[in-house]
């Protein structure tokens, strides 16, 4: 016996391909089990036809040839599991999802399946503050200029205030140290989403600690760094705002 293959099937003989692509294309917007019910479907019916529309998008988007990569670490189970996530910034897609975890050796695998001629292309890398990206980064690909994620940036800057509240709390006692209790978050949070008793409490607490204050003002001044065109005047805005830092006596 002999069955004719016909193009406009799916991989199940039972759906055409137009119907798998449309079942798979709405599996983008909402979840396997609302999908199956529309058209009255088994989940695993759903589920296989979604596999089908998703490695026709992969065969459609070719090999990656990556002019400038973002590189992120994501949670996918509670307990510190974690998968790297690369994607084409050009393109506004992703590219790889995989490793054991976010470790230098996982990031390694990304590399290999670039290929090492591609990998060694000039790129540009943007990671977060990460020792195992940079490091798997540079030894792979060399030639890649690598920026920091001003998100990462800015929340190691975030830490460095919590720490210097964390200390101003500890050293105090009475009443100036009643101003910094329970003020964490409005410390980190950006001053425009603070309204009401929010913001004035903020305004009491760098009113009241001086220590704070300047903590405060180097940690959100130094935003202005990204408005900067000009890499001459965002190394000279940077040269002044590390000078402040040696006498201001706040070691974090």
């Amino acid at each position: 016996m002999k069955r004719e293959h016909l193009a406009f099937l799916a991989d199940n003989p039972f759906y055409t391909q137009r119907f798998a692509y449309y079942v798979g294309r709405r599996c983008g917007s909402a979840t396997i089990k609302d999908i199956a019910e529309e058209p009255r479907l088994d989940w695993d019916a759903v589920k296989e036809l979604d596999k089908q529309y998703t490695r026709a998008q992969f065969e459609r988007a070719g090999t990656p040839r990556p002019k400038a990569i973002g590189i992120d670490e994501i949670s996918i189970r509670k307990g510190h599991t974690y998968r790297i996530v690369v994607s084409d910034l050009i393109r506004h897609r992703p590219i790889w999802f995989g490793g054991e975890d976010r470790s230098e050796a996982s990031m390694d695998e990304f590399y290999r399946f670039l290929g090492e001629k591609k990998a060694k292309k000039k790129c540009l890398a943007v990671i977060d503050i990460s020792r195992a990206f940079g490091a798997s980064t540079r030894r792979n690909a060399p030639q890649a200029d690598i920026l920091f994620d001003k998100f990462h940036v800015l929340r190691h800057l975030g830490m460095a205030l919590d720490t210097i509240r964390k200390r101003e709390y500890g050293r105090l006692h009475g009443k100036p140290r009643t101003f910094i209790k329970g003020q964490k978050y409005t410390l980190l949070a950006h001053p425009q989403n603070l309204t009401g008793s929010a913001k004035k409490n903020l305004k009491l607490l760098l009113s009241a600690n001086k220590r704070l204050n300047t903590a405060y003002v180097l940690k959100e001044s130094f935003g202005q760094l990204w408005d900067y065109r000009s890499e001459a005047w965002a190394r000279k805005f940077f040269d002044s705002w590390r000078a402040q830092l040696k006498w201001q006596r706040l070691k974090p």
